[in-house]
């Protein structure tokens, strides 16, 4: 029975749940601060004859969280150790028991599985999507053919488990350390999730991804750094405490249980084992094969892209069985380290080796991109070149990246690519604009060659993937493979590509067909929750024997999070309170009604709010003039009047009559309007699931029209514009670049408008290099095109990159980047700024 929705509990009431939630939670406030806010909250309360505040210091508002049901899976320390023959001369290491912290995996999936909030999002049985056109479609984990071969070899086992809701267990690990200055502090978390939410919800939402277990990472002296005895015991060791783990459900990965489900209903569920999250480094560690091989098929790595097989249970098996095959054998001419028994023997139906998801972070972003061929670039062109003259051309690249035009949310390389320390999500800044500023500079074969990687990156990171995708990936895959091979006969790469992140692409469209779209399990999902479960919980602690503290700070952070979700769904909490809490971002109407205040959203990003797309104005108007004059004035734009009676005239439409275009005072329809408002920014909200988006893959981006952008300089962004809904791709749109955006009544009418410049196409298809559209200046006697456009015609921002040639050096070292699109001929659409454009500007 469901409690009333006035209770509150352990809270009194919801202020008490609201004030803890914001200060343990969001604030992540000290004990001391707690408790130095709450005397004077009570003190102000005194004057009005209260006694107290709603709580009375830090610890009582711990105590409160701590009471909370919702969502307890409490943290255990076992005891591990290898069961090996030991003597006394053995090594510490060997003799030593470890301490692993864990929770109950039934617990946590308990808690899982009964959260209300994936109420909708949640797939109770593997399905086979086909679209209209008849393709099949991939997308959320349970429409991959794993869940659907598990599931039904599950019932063929058992047919007792008939109507029973399969469970796909996700697991995810990465060390990661906390110490930045030094690097010598690290840690090793497990993470649990399960197949059944939506990929946008593992990705968005906190609490689809679990932290179950902090890894033991045992140390030695320097002498046993490259033993190998030493490496097999730590495999040994990850894969055993992996195991101990996960035994208490091993009855129900073979009978189904009973357990609430996020619609309120009881059901029964069978678990299992389907996909583990990692990178290379931590693959090679789960599949037991010997670094430099595939986890996933037998390739040689002398020839890694070759035909192979994949790597089985049976195939290991069957090797093993062979008289003349040795371990050593095994190692040298498969690539197994046979030493090593992987956690997934001990459990049914599980095997590691096609457990391994594609890592769309650590394999294509940072590895084939970033650690691969930006490298072969610098490389080539000191092969080449003079070193003088490769750094002149270095500096221009480096050059041309810090000229890129602004837009919402896009990483500036103010220096180019001169800086220590590289991230994830440099790396994906560098792929977004990388391509126009090596064109011209570098062979074509070079351009070509990223050009099709980028096109198979952006491909398989979409939300869904139809056959015809898949048959596109492949394709973009070969041209890769083909236009790469310059490197090698540059010199470059003499020895091959026998490079096994590079190498995991050939697995791409088979793991898509297994597991549904990669971005549902990349590394970065686990990455993102090292910040809340382990970066930012060990800073919150002293320091000393930090794992305890951070432990508990992710169990009461687990319970806030629950209690929330139980809050809102029995109607406690009204969902509008999620956007003051900053569980969400707010809607348009929450969000904040001046310029000076929205400054905070530059970055655009999800949203929860339903809408198909839409874009509007800023809630407050910059400044009001009082007639089309002054706007012209302001603007420099003589002509506005004209335009803005020809605006009228296509809004009102022919049964009006047409409206004069002369300035005849008498009879001048402009007189009739109200003062005209002027806007400095708008927000474009639209469906882009393959983006950061929220739960309900809609997001938000800001788009910037004025004369000062943070002391940088003016900022008129470049806008969608939707011409002919009927053609596809860019061939239905067109660019053009805001001036000022504007707002005016007309007989009780409110007419949210843009005064734009227009760009053309140039040709009537994409750059066959770059793959990507070109615009150049529309001009009408030597100057620009100018109209004045309704807001609805406006898709959302556009990013334009010039086109650079092959002069150089041709920016001035002084450029500024907020001239771009004022300085040059030509320039790209860039359909690489984010997956949303990729997917609308082919």
């Amino acid at each position: 029975m469901e409690p009333c929705n006035d209770d509150w509990s352990p809270f009194e009431d919801e202020l008490q749940f609201c004030i803890a939630d914001f200060l343990y939670r969001r604030e992540e406030m000290s004990q001391g601060n707690i408790n130095t806010l709450l005397n004077l909250w009570g003190l102000s309360l005194m004057k009005h004859g209260a006694t107290f505040g709603p709580f009375d210091n830090y610890q009582h508002i711990f105590d409160a969280i701590d009471d909370i049901k919702q969502g307890d899976a409490p943290w255990k320390c076992m005891k591990v150790s290898l069961n090996e023959d030991i003597n006394e001369a053995a090594a510490t290491w060997k003799k030593q028991e470890y301490e692993l912290w864990h929770r109950d995996p039934d617990t946590v999936l308990t808690n899982l599985l009964s959260n209300p909030d994936f109420d909708g999002q949640f797939d109770y049985q593997p399905y086979v999507e086909i679209d209209e056109k008849g393709n099949r479609q991939w997308g959320d984990f349970m429409s991959g053919n794993q869940a659907w071969r598990k599931a039904e070899r599950i019932f063929n086992e058992d047919k007792t488990t008939r109507g029973s809701a399969y469970i796909p267990l996700i697991l995810g690990s990465d060390k990661t350390t906390v110490s930045v200055a030094t690097g010598d502090i690290e840690y090793h978390p497990l993470y649990l999730s399960i197949g059944n939410v939506h990929n946008n919800v593992r990705r968005g939402h906190r609490n689809a991804v679990v932290p179950i277990a902090f890894l033991v990472i045992p140390k030695a002296e320097r002498k046993y750094d490259n033993d190998p005895d030493f490496r097999r015991f730590k495999r040994q060791l990850y894969h055993a405490s992996i195991s101990a783990i996960f035994a208490s459900i091993k009855p129900y990965m073979q009978h189904p249980v009973v357990r609430r489900c996020p619609d309120g209903h009881f059901r029964r569920v069978v678990y299992d084992f389907a996909a583990f999250i990692a990178d290379y480094p931590e693959q090679v560690m789960l599949a037991g094969t010997v670094q430099g091989w595939c986890p996933k098929c037998t390739a040689q790595p002398a020839d890694i892209d070759g035909r192979a097989g994949p790597r089985t249970n049976e195939l290991l098996d069957g090797l093993l069985g062979v008289d003349i095959m040795t371990y050593q054998r095994l190692w040298d001419e498969y690539g197994f380290d046979a030493s090593v028994i992987p956690f997934t023997r001990d459990f049914p139906r599980a095997e590691i080796y096609e457990m391994l998801s594609s890592d769309l972070l650590h394999q294509v972003i940072k590895g084939t991109f970033k650690d691969h061929l930006v490298t072969w670039v610098e490389e080539y062109l000191k092969l080449v070149y003079e070193k003088a003259e490769a750094n002149e051309i270095m500096d221009e690249i480096d050059r041309r990246l810090a000229a890129v035009p602004p837009f919402s949310g896009l990483r500036r390389f103010k220096q180019g690519r001169r800086f220590k320390q590289w991230t994830g999500d440099d790396s994906k800044a560098l792929m977004k604009i990388y391509l126009a500023a090596i064109k011209g500079l570098l062979p074509s074969e070079v351009v070509k060659c990223f050009s099709a990687f980028l096109e198979f990156c952006y491909l398989v990171r979409r939300n869904n993937i139809d056959s015809t995708t898949l048959s596109d990936i492949q394709k973009a895959l070969q041209r890769f493979h083909h236009h790469r091979e310059f490197f090698r006969q540059a010199g470059v790469r003499e020895d091959g590509f026998s490079l096994p992140r590079q190498h995991s692409l050939v697995h791409y469209c088979e793991n898509i067909r297994n597991f549904g779209a990669p971005n549902g399990l990349c590394s970065s999902i686990t990455e993102s929750h090292h910040i809340t479960a382990v970066k930012k919980p060990w800073r919150r602690s002293n320091r000393y024997e930090a794992l305890g503290q951070m432990l508990l700070i992710n169990q009461r952070l687990d319970k806030l999070a629950a209690a929330r979700s139980a809050f809102v769904a029995r109607g406690n909490l009204a969902p509008e309170r999620l956007a003051l809490l900053g569980v969400v971002q707010p809607t348009l109407e929450q969000t904040a009604s001046n310029e000076g205040e929205v400054r905070d959203w530059e970055g655009g990003g999800a949203t929860d709010e339903r809408v198909l797309a839409d874009v509007k104005m800023a809630q407050t108007a910059h400044y009001v003039f009082p007639n089309a004059r002054a706007v012209a004035q302001e603007i420099n734009l003589p002509l506005f009047p004209t335009l803005l009676r020809r605006f009228l005239n296509e809004q009102l439409g022919p049964d009006e009559g047409e409206i004069d275009d002369s300035e005849d005072e008498d009879d001048d329809i402009l007189k009739y309007l109200s003062p005209i408002s002027s806007y400095r920014s708008a927000v474009a909200t639209f469906f882009a699931p393959s983006d950061i988006c929220g739960t309900r893959g809609m997001r938000r981006e800001w788009i910037r029209c004025t004369p000062s952008w943070r002391n940088s300089g003016p900022r008129y962004d470049c806008v969608y514009l939707v011409e002919d809904e009927s053609k596809p791709g860019f061939r239905g749109l067109n660019v053009v670049r805001l001036k000022a955006l504007l707002s005016f009544r007309y007989e009780g009418t409110e007419y949210p408008c843009a005064v734009v410049e227009w760009f053309k196409k140039v040709g009537r298809a994409p750059d066959p290099t770059t793959g990507m559209w070109v615009v150049k200046p529309d001009m009408s006697s030597g100057e620009r095109d100018v109209t004045i456009v309704h807001i609805d015609s406006i898709l959302r921002s556009a990013h334009l990159l010039p086109v650079y040639g092959s002069q150089y050096p041709l920016i001035p070292p002084k450029f500024k980047h907020t001239s771009s699109l004022d300085c040059f001929n030509a320039y790209y659409v860039n359909k690489y700024i984010d997956h949303h454009a990729n997917e609308i500007a082919f």
